[in-house]
């Protein structure tokens, strides 16, 4: 039987991206993201549902989220889901799915830099003008 696992989610991040370091130097950012569903209930009325996600990346991934993203930016992730168990200091089993971002895009462009450089006019020639006369 084939399995496939792809997560792709588009939302607002509801905290800063929290950067840390492994025992080997290995990079890895958590961060939240929240995802807005707007629809008509069976009355008609317009409703909004949120649902919180756990996210993790790591490597260079990690570190550009962390020094790009903040608070409330929106961003576009792609990546797997993953299950987390553990049991908390009460013996309980405890288990949590979480989202590791393989992949992600600015949404906005808020402190988005472009890697290619802005045109540049020739010398001596007329840089173009947004005056157009109507």
């Amino acid at each position: 039987m084939a399995n496939y696992n792809k997560v792709l989610l588009m939302g607002n991040l509801t905290r800063d991206p929290e950067l840390k370091r492994t025992s080997n130097d290995m990079a890895v950012a958590q961060i939240s993201i929240a995802v807005n569903r707007r629809f008509k209930d069976r009355t008609g009325e317009q409703r909004e549902e949120t649902t919180y996600v756990d996210c993790e990346s790591w490597g260079k991934t990690a570190e550009t989220m962390a020094k790009y993203l903040a608070k409330g930016r929106p961003v576009f992730v792609e990546g797997r889901l993953k299950l987390d168990q553990w049991q908390d200091k009460d013996g309980n089993n405890r288990s949590k799915l979480k989202v590791v971002i393989d992949n992600f895009q600015f949404v906005d462009s808020k402190g988005n830099q472009s890697s290619t450089p802005p045109a540049q006019t020739p010398v001596g020639a007329t840089p173009p003008t947004d005056d157009i006369p109507f």
